[in-house]
């Protein structure tokens, strides 16, 4: 039985991503030739790059719905097993860390900003997870902290813990932040009586909270812009 497999190098040479990047630049490959890259070989039926536009496809060739596969989900790809699987996720995981670094040290100076500059906190994620975004004087980012992390519609969030957090890194002022998994950009009443909460304490101790924000993979919703409890 021929159990041979398709590599890289076996392909023609227009269609080998490897060359293809050190000739013409990253910037030039598809997104289905880079995960060609990392998934290197094919099985007898499939090349590699054919089965990296299958993976893209079982994901709409959506990257931040690729990031949020498991392992065990990536497997159900037939001929990635747990080394290719393990490879794509990590490569994910480093990109997503490179947003999360290049994110420090920003200067907030709208609702759009913010969300440009942190949506990659929530892009992979499945359940709700709430965020301090710390700043100093001149709205400069500290970091961010994680306050909390939920299930698919709710989290819950201690007041004692957000303020610890502010006032242990010296922050002056502070947005909050979570997801939506679902993809409803509005508040729920929930959301509402926690911002009224957080803001009116934060005004006790000469704090300032900017904004609430909630995100979702095709937008966010701002209290201060829907002038909702600011």
């Amino acid at each position: 039985m021929n159990t041979t497999k398709f590599t890289i190098k076996s392909l023609a040479e227009d269609d080998r991503p490897r060359e293809k990047m050190s000739l013409k630049g990253k910037q030039s490959l598809s997104d289905a030739e880079l995960l060609a890259i990392l998934i290197n070989t094919g099985t007898k039926e499939n090349s590699a790059i054919e089965l990296a536009k299958q993976i893209l496809n079982n994901y709409q060739n959506d990257l931040n719905l690729l990031a949020r596969a498991s392992i065990k989900e990536l497997t159900k790809c037939k001929g990635i097993g747990p080394a290719k699987a393990i490879t794509i996720a990590a490569a994910l995981e480093l990109g997503r860390r490179k947003n999360a670094f290049t994110s420090q040290k920003v200067k907030i100076t709208s609702s759009k900003s913010l969300y440009d500059s942190f949506k990659h906190l929530f892009e992979d994620k499945v359940h709700e997870e709430f965020y301090i975004i710390l700043l100093n004087r001149s709205n400069t980012v500290i970091k961010p902290v994680l306050i909390s992390k939920g299930g698919l519609s709710s989290t819950i969030v201690d007041g004692k813990i957000i303020f610890k957090d502010v006032l242990e890194n010296n922050a002056s002022a502070f947005i909050m932040c979570h997801n939506h998994p679902s993809g409803n950009v509005q508040p729920s009443q929930s959301d509402i009586d926690l911002t009224k909460k957080i803001n009116s304490f934060a005004k006790l101790i000469d704090l300032q909270v900017l904004d609430h924000i909630i995100f979702t993979d095709k937008g966010y919703y701002s209290f201060v812009d829907e002038g909702v409890v600011f």
